[in-house]
């Protein structure tokens, strides 16, 4: 069973050591930790029924518009659904919150997060050139808008 609650302080170690498995250039604790004392930001934590932290994702809310800054699961723990139950709880914390998209970045071949994103809504709105760093590659900009624009508002779904 896996619980979605929010990151505390007292996980940061734990999540500054997911975040070293799964990115080439990982967060410090001590940048999660600045994260965690904004009011702007919003960070929830996948834990197990013993407390142990499986994965986390993290946003910045800003007037109307949301930036998902990282979600992460442990290499042992993925495909169990996790990382679409925290994107979920971001989605819906968007929604409460009155956002009226979201957005975020993924590597330009992680077809693993790009078919997630997509599952959950998710279009590709753009491509920002050399992006990420270890190794060198571009990103696309992913937004998800809330059901209340599309009907007025709709974006190109090509990139190039």
């Amino acid at each position: 069973m896996v619980i979605i609650t929010r990151l505390e302080e007292s996980q940061l170690r734990e999540a500054s050591a997911l975040e070293r498995l799964c990115f080439s250039l990982p967060w410090s604790e001590e940048m999660f930790r600045g994260e965690l004392s904004s009011p702007l930001s919003h960070y929830l934590a996948a834990v197990d029924e013993s407390g142990r932290l499986l994965g986390y994702a993290g946003m910045q809310a800003v007037m109307d518009e949301g930036y998902i800054s990282n979600i992460a699961v442990d290499p042992d723990s993925r495909r169990l659904g996790i990382a679409g139950a925290l994107l979920s709880a971001l989605i819906d914390f968007g929604r409460a919150g009155g956002l009226s998209f979201l957005t975020l970045e993924v590597r330009e071949n992680n077809g693993p997060a790009i078919a997630l994103y997509s599952k959950y809504g998710f279009k590709v709105a753009g491509r920002r050139k050399n992006y990420y760093k270890n190794p060198r590659e571009d990103a696309l900009l992913m937004t998800y808008k809330y059901k209340h624009l599309e009907r007025n508002d709709s974006f190109d779904n090509t990139v190039g």
